[in-house]
């Protein structure tokens, strides 16, 4: 198999296990504080995506014989890098946010494809990496960096759900069942009438 293709196939177990993870939570989860240490679910979809998205800038210039000089700084300081971006990304929709995290990864896997073999494997064809290949950065900033908090998420989703269940729909009143009309004065029944005629003597 190419590498290119084991690393795309790598790329999509990480991605399917994740949006798993993800699928049974509202809102209100994705955006609560300490999922991931201190951070909220979208604070790390938020992370992912601007990691990515240095990353394809990174490939941009790579393809023009340039030196990557922010992917450079951002890997020599993840942890600033991070604060900066989770900062910069706190008042932004959540459906902006999940819809850039999924755009993201298909511009990485596009631009995998813009490469060579060796232009991929060799660890020293780009020196600025110190000896790793551009699939071990990139992998360094995919699937590995999903994988360091995917279990996680998942452990939080299920505590999530535990706490908070839906609701039993065979315990629902269907609305059909109620009726919301007045009722039918001929309809019901004159018991002082009853009443009255039971009095009368024979």
């Amino acid at each position: 198999m190419h590498p290119l293709e084991s690393f795309l196939d790598d790329l999509d177990r990480s991605r399917e296990r994740l949006l798993v993870a993800l699928e049974p939570l509202s809102d209100e989860a994705m955006l609560t504080p300490g999922a991931v240490g201190d951070y909220s679910i979208a604070d790390c979809l938020a992370l992912q995506t601007a990691w990515e998205a240095e990353l394809v800038t990174g490939f941009m210039r790579l393809d023009r014989g340039q030196k990557p000089e922010n992917l450079l700084q951002a890997l020599a300081q993840p942890e600033t890098y991070d604060h900066q971006r989770v900062a910069e990304n706190r008042t932004r929709d959540l459906d902006a946010i999940f819809d850039d995290f999924q755009r993201v990864r298909v511009q990485v896997e596009e631009w995998l494809e813009e490469f060579s073999e060796k232009d991929l494997t060799k660890p020293q064809r780009f020196p600025w990496f110190k000896g790793r290949s551009l699939l071990e950065v990139t992998a360094v900033l995919t699937y590995e960096r999903e994988a360091s908090y995917i279990p996680a998420i998942e452990a939080f989703a299920a505590h999530w759900e535990e706490e908070n269940p839906e609701p039993d729909t065979n315990l629902l009143i269907p609305l059909t069942a109620v009726s919301l009309e007045e009722p039918d004065d001929n309809l019901t029944p004159n018991h002082n009438h009853t009443a009255a005629n039971h009095d009368q003597p024979d």
